[in-house]
């Protein structure tokens, strides 16, 4: 990756930016890397969720390139979020989760991720996510999206045509009835288990279709995956068929950044086979 000079946040050049942002999040991961182990201290946030130091470094890392890159940006970050310290509304932001899958950290199985998103009128247009354990890196920006497995080539990526029986990714710290159900009324082939935004990278990289998510999320968990999946052609929405949106304040009933149930595709032809099915109607 090469190091780029700050660009104006009056005119970013978004295909120019990736490159830092992906040098950047490789930087917290390896920070993160560095507090990898069995007796990892975990400490509790007011929601009850887990928070480890490697969160807090990671994001404070993320913070300084970021005010680096694109000085007066404001920045969402989870752990700043948890402390209260949130920026005013503004139609370019970036979403920042340090460390996304942080129960996958915990038990040591390598599926957490660096999360690194710039959203512009609601849309996720640029992002990053590092899955620093299994060396996995992916990105995207206006020109496309890509990945990089250790070696440094670059690969890029798109999704895949539905194939008859669908492949299924699902989380698996957060599983729920609700997509038993929802999965009853398609052709499943499998369903494979996999933590934090990898899930989306997946259907990016034509290797699943269908992330159905009914559980709880928030924007930074989703943001830089949902940018990947649409630059690669994929399509991620609410049960109603909306497209999701970021920036949410002053939501009626959730708070700030919450996000709805949504589903995610690889293939967009598969919303029309997904609204079709009774059950979504009823989630």
């Amino acid at each position: 990756m090469t190091s780029a000079s700050a660009p104006s946040p009056a005119r970013l050049d978004l295909d120019a930016l990736v490159d830092p942002l992906a040098d950047l999040a490789m930087e917290a991961g390896a920070c993160i890397m560095r507090h990898y182990r069995p007796d990892v201290a975990v400490s509790r946030k007011g929601d009850g969720s887990p928070v480890t130091q490697a969160d807090c470094e990671a994001e404070a890392v993320i913070l300084a390139g970021l005010r680096r890159l694109a000085p007066g940006v404001p920045v969402v970050a989870e752990e700043e979020a948890a402390a209260g310290r949130v920026p005013d509304a503004c139609p370019r932001f970036f979403l920042v989760d340090p460390l996304d899958g942080t129960r996958e950290f915990i038990t040591g199985n390598g599926e957490f991720t660096v999360n690194i998103a710039l959203v512009e009128n609601g849309v996720p247009v640029l992002g990053v996510v590092f899955a620093p354990a299994i060396g996995r890196l992916f990105a995207a920006s206006p020109s496309g999206a890509w990945r990089s497995e250790g070696d440094g080539e670059r690969h890029a990526i798109g999704v895949r045509a539905a194939p008859g029986a669908l492949t299924v990714v699902g989380s698996r710290s957060h599983g729920s009835q609700e997509t038993e159900t929802f999965l009853q009324g398609l052709p499943v082939a499998g369903f494979a288990a996999c933590g934090s935004s990898l899930k989306f990278c997946l259907l990016a990289a034509g290797e699943a279709d269908l992330y159905p998510r009914f559980g709880r999320t928030m924007e930074w968990d989703t943001a830089a995956g949902d940018a990947i999946l649409r630059s690669a052609g994929g399509l991620v929405t609410t049960c109603d068929g909306e497209a999701l949106l970021y920036g949410k304040r002053e939501q009626e009933g959730d708070c700030d950044f919450a996000n709805p149930h949504f589903l995610a595709f690889g293939d967009p032809a598969l919303l029309r086979l997904a609204r079709m099915d009774r059950s979504v109607a009823a989630l």
